[in-house]
């Protein structure tokens, strides 16, 4: 792994659909809105989620999958992640794994 790509993968985080209060996140489907903010139209007129951000869920908790690659592609895109985390004050696991495997 080269040193560019170990920096990207350090970069890389979850976002858990729970307050660090302990709350669950509201509505059920925010990690697809999320996602689908971040969307394009693909092949077939078709929405597809960016190879970089994708839905998912973390024991038991709807999760948005951030791989740090993101940051180096599109800047905006990574800050605008990383905000609506610290807006609604969502847990947020760095140093995590790229996209699940389930994206």
């Amino acid at each position: 792994m080269s040193s560019e790509s170990e920096a990207a993968h350090s970069r890389s985080f979850i976002i858990v659909g729970q307050t660090t209060a302990g709350k669950r996140f509201r509505p059920s489907d925010w990690a697809e809105r999320l996602c689908g903010a971040l969307s394009a139209f693909g092949s077939g007129k078709r929405v597809q989620y960016s190879p970089y951000v994708g839905p998912g869920e973390l024991d038991g908790y709807k999760a948005v999958f951030v791989d740090g690659q993101l940051e180096e592609f599109e800047p905006m895109a990574y800050r605008f992640v990383l905000h609506f985390a610290q807006d609604n004050d969502l847990r947020v696991l760095e140093n995590s794994c790229g996209l699940s495997p389930d994206s």
